[in-house]
């Protein structure tokens, strides 16, 4: 009796969770009651706002970005301080492509206005995204959760005893242990009969072998963001403006270091607001705009390459040649595996961290809702026959459209499958990132230069090995009902499936290098643009000016642990301690 009950529980928490979601669909009010400090920019008034020692207006802290930092961040620092939070996008809460664990790639296909993930497509002819809503990345990613490694808590200069309180803040409000799905399960055993060994089981840690990570959805496919952090902060002392497109920061520059005194916003209707900073030595804007958005707005706002910011008549407030250089994307790369069964949705439980410096996942049901079908999934597609049919040098962005256009008569049967996911981590290749024009709208232009350097290609070469073996085992065939194929046919149906702008070669499969670089794709794990030493202090804080600090991952010189989410909200939250401790000591209460 009690399993009956509970099996009823779960279906009456299904059907209530579809009523609210589809109840709530293109509606952004029905979070007030929990998140009553949200509002739209539009509400925003600056009439008190052009003084610097009080008013409604006036803040100790402005956090230009509500993303995976951002909004722990925000939250924490609200416990002692007024601060703003200014997000461009809206709220996660109303919106079921990102609630929903089903329609994790619909969110993503989505390229209009209004989507909470911006496309964009690296100069090497990758596609990727960026977050635009409240939550950020945490929004849009596929939800595993692992914590970096020893290492990169060390040579971060970070406090070890307090990055291990700032995880569990985090974990014990959105993190969830998975329920191994099945194509989860083969991976695993295949991993550990490829030698990829111990298995570790479940845990949050990121150690040698095979594991079992954390995820942020719940049993019932539910999705819990960064943005529910905010529930932590103090609603007295905390405003988050959504619809808030922050254009740049304003400097005083009267004195012998300029000085940041506030911001200037566009709200949705289009309209100018300025907050500003109360006149505090120790008050601060703190950056927290992603790996893209961070490096754009310092340039935004005259921080940068001297001569670049000239060519975009940028008034300079600062001169630095490092500002948007060192930009790198972790490169992924696919193994197609086709199913001769039903697929159910996948995404990212189990991992394979190897000595070779080589990360394997799993991933399957991408296209799998009737809706997906008439969309492009630029990441990962499980579309059979994608744009290896068109002649490299007409692959262009005009074919991409026509190929979608068109992508509805394709048979269903082609977009069953899953892939095995191979990713290099830290990796050498570097590039860089440079505005175009002097819209915050618009993205500027990124360079990864993927497989630039030989040491990367070589570990995709040994991860395309080792994910080739993993698709070839028993425990996967066994699973998908599959024959066991050759190496050049799995190759081959890789090649197919992948999804990139980069010109295919006739070599593609004979060469397990050309094979590489021609299927390379993201896994969103980009990184860099303002490093320690170059751009900030150790403290995170802008060199060279006052009042400014960067927390977020554009910092990173390599991205934590196989998947970033965990390292960047912790990084949030241990951040905002460490300012509150440092600034009011014990009377913190922290």
């Amino acid at each position: 009796m009690a399993s009956v009950g509970a099996v009823k529980l779960s279906f009456c928490f299904v059907l209530w969770l579809s009523n609210i979601l589809s109840s709530c669909q293109g509606k952004e009010n029905f979070y007030e009651n929990q998140y009553p400090f949200i509002r739209r920019a539009s509400s925003f008034s600056s009439s008190s706002s052009s003084s610097s020692s009080g008013g409604d207006n006036v803040y100790d802290y402005i956090i230009v970005g509500g993303g995976t930092a951002g909004c722990p961040l925000a939250a924490t620092l609200s416990q002692n301080f007024s601060v703003l939070l200014l997000e461009r996008g809206g709220v996660p809460f109303s919106n079921s492509n990102v609630s929903l664990l089903q329609n994790f790639h619909i969110a993503l296909a989505d390229t209009s206005p209004t989507s909470v993930s911006q496309f964009f497509i690296s100069t090497d002819g990758v596609l990727n995204a960026r977050a635009r809503v409240l939550g950020g990345g945490t929004c849009i990613n596929a939800g595993f959760y692992t914590r970096a490694n020893a290492r990169f808590i060390k040579r971060r200069g970070w406090d070890a005893k307090l990055v291990n309180e700032s995880y569990p803040w985090v974990e014990k409000q959105i993190v969830h242990r998975p329920k191994l799905a099945p194509l989860q399960r083969a991976v695993r055993d295949s991993l550990l009969d490829i030698g990829v060994s111990p298995f570790n089981g479940f845990t949050y840690d990121h150690i040698y072998g095979t594991k079992i990570g954390g995820t942020i959805f719940d049993r019932f496919g539910r999705r819990h963001t960064a943005a529910e952090l905010l529930s932590s902060g103090n609603p007295r002392k905390l405003t988050v403006l959504i619809h808030a497109s922050v254009q740049k920061i304003v400097f005083d520059t009267t004195g012998k270091q300029p000085k940041a005194v506030g911001v200037i916003f566009k709200d949705e209707n289009g309209n100018q607001h300025q907050a500003v900073l109360v006149n505090k030595a120790k008050s601060e804007i703190i950056l927290s705009c992603g790996a893209i958005g961070t490096p754009q707005m310092l340039l935004l706002s005259g921080i940068g390459p001297k001569a670049d910011l000239k060519k975009l008549n940028i008034p300079v407030v600062l001169n630095n040649k490092f500002v948007g250089k060192g930009m790198a994307d972790n490169p992924m790369n696919t193994i197609f595996v086709p199913y001769n069964r039903p697929v159910e949705q996948s995404l990212i439980q189990t991992v394979g961290i190897t000595k070779k410096g080589v990360y394997i996942e799993a991933s399957s049901g991408f296209g799998q809702s009737n809706d997906s079908i008439h969309c492009h999934h630029g990441i990962v597609s499980a579309e059979i026959g994608q744009l290896s049919t068109i002649p490299p040098k007409q692959r262009t962005p005009e074919a991409v459209q026509e190929y979608i256009k068109n992508k509805r008569n394709l048979p269903h049967e082609a977009f069953k499958g899953g892939f095995i996911l191979e990713k290099i981590a830290n990796p050498l290749s570097t590039g860089e990132l440079n505005l175009i024009n002097t819209n915050v709208d618009d993205n500027p232009s990124v360079t990864f230069n993927y497989f630039k350097h030989p040491y990367d290609l070589q570990r995709c070469v040994d991860g395309i090995r080792m994910a080739t073996k993993i698709a070839q085992s028993e425990h996967v065939t066994n699973f998908t009902r599959c024959n066991k194929e050759t190496v050049d046919k799995i190759l081959n149906m890789s090649v197919e499936a992948s999804v990139n702008l980069i010109p295919r070669h006739t070599n593609d499969t004979k060469s397990m290098e050309q094979f590489c670089k021609d299927t390379v794709i993201t896994i969103w794990h980009y990184h860099g643009g303002c490093h320690v030493g170059k751009v900030v202090n150790p403290e995170y804080k802008v060199l060279g000016v006052h009042r400014l600090r960067i927390v977020d991952g554009s910092t990173f010189s390599e991205s934590p642990g196989t998947n970033p989410q965990a390292t960047v909200m912790m990084m949030g939250r241990y951040m905002a301690v460490k300012i509150l401790r440092e600034r009011l000591g014990r009377a913190a209460g922290i």
